[in-house]
């Protein structure tokens, strides 16, 4: 039974044994767009852990007594599932396939990211609901992938199941393992404005550090608004910015950014440009308006030679792309 895939081995029409997400990386990394390396742990694996530890009939015992108009109900069930889901009952010969894949990425730290096998549709998307790890080392992979499979059982993924009529349907969880990209700065962009919905509109996202503080809410972004047909930049919104979040020796942590940075521009008007571009082309390939999540690393800290660099002296990669559900 084959339990891990690298990411480029996979495509779109992957998505029944590597979900949404991991679907979506490969095609977009054997397309040629700058994704990080990486492997997914086949949602085939996941289905297997719950029947090796006799797990898969109590889960669905669980979900089949959910009340779902009473939130006590959703919650107990949330509370019972997730604590039958323990890293001491990962099967050794899974451990050892999960670290042998790792090993080979040569990185020190990864992404490690929930991808549910009935995601990202044009009319329903899981973001938000399930979970992500970032800088995760070699000693806590294991118990992040555990926690990815978990948050598939939290009160809102139960809930939100149900909202979309999928708690009849078999829902697995494959999970993605990525090179970690240490960002200096990241953000969102959607190839539609979905404000104005005007199809010749894209909006750019930027902060300093991690992009997870944009996807939490916890800052306001720069946002920059590209005319698709020229390139030409429509309006540029420059907002402050005092907390960033950084990796750190424990994990991520959050610190206050330098003052002559705070008000400063995040990207400027040619990484704008190219940001742009790859994000057209993503359009492009999918056919559909896309919210893509990005991170910049600058050549200073890349560690690649210059020639191999982007005419901005850094790299974007991409790190998630889906359709604009609120469209």
């Amino acid at each position: 039974m084959e339990l891990t895939r690298e990411l480029d081995k996979i495509n779109g029409h992957d998505v029944d044994i590597a979900g949404g997400k991991g679907a979506s990386l490969g095609e977009m990394l054997q397309a040629g767009f700058p994704v990080p390396e990486g492997f997914v742990i086949l949602a085939q694996t996941f289905d297997r852990f719950l029947d090796e530890t006799d797990l898969a009939q109590e889960v669905e015992a669980q979900l089949d007594q959910v009340a779902y108009d009473d939130v006590s109900s959703v919650e107990r069930a949330s509370r019972v599932i997730q604590s039958l889901l323990t890293p001491e009952k990962f099967p050794k010969d899974l451990e050892a396939a999960v670290l042998e894949a790792f090993d080979r990425l040569q990185a020190e730290f990864v992404a490690v990211r929930s991808s549910a096998t009935a995601e990202d549709s044009s009319v329903a998307s899981w973001a938000g609901e399930l979970e992500t790890y970032l800088n995760t080392s070699r000693a806590d992979l294991v118990a992040n992938i555990v926690k990815c499979w978990a948050s598939l059982f939290t009160p809102r993924a139960i809930f939100y199941r149900h909202e979309q009529n999928l708690h009849q349907t078999h829902v697995s969880v494959a999970v993605v393992v990525q090179t970690m990209v240490p960002s200096e700065v990241a953000g969102i962009t959607f190839t539609v404005h979905p404000v104005t919905k005007d199809p010749n509109q894209m909006i750019i996202e930027a902060c300093w550090g991690l992009g997870e503080l944009i996807v939490g809410g916890r800052i306001t972004p720069d946002a920059y608004v590209l005319d698709k047909r020229d390139g030409s930049l429509i309006d540029v919104n420059v907002s402050k910015q005092t907390i960033m979040l950084v990796r750190g020796a424990t994990g991520n942590r959050e610190e206050e950014v330098p003052a002559d940075r705070q008000e400063k521009q995040k990207l400027d008007g040619q990484q704008i440009g190219e940001l742009g571009n790859i994000c057209i082309n993503i359009e492009k390939h999918y056919g559909f308006p896309c919210d893509i999540e990005w991170a910049f690393v600058s050549l200073r800290h890349h560690g690649e030679a210059m020639s191999e660099q982007s005419e901005s002296n850094g790299k974007f990669y991409i790190l998630q792309s889906r359709p604009i559900t609120t469209l």
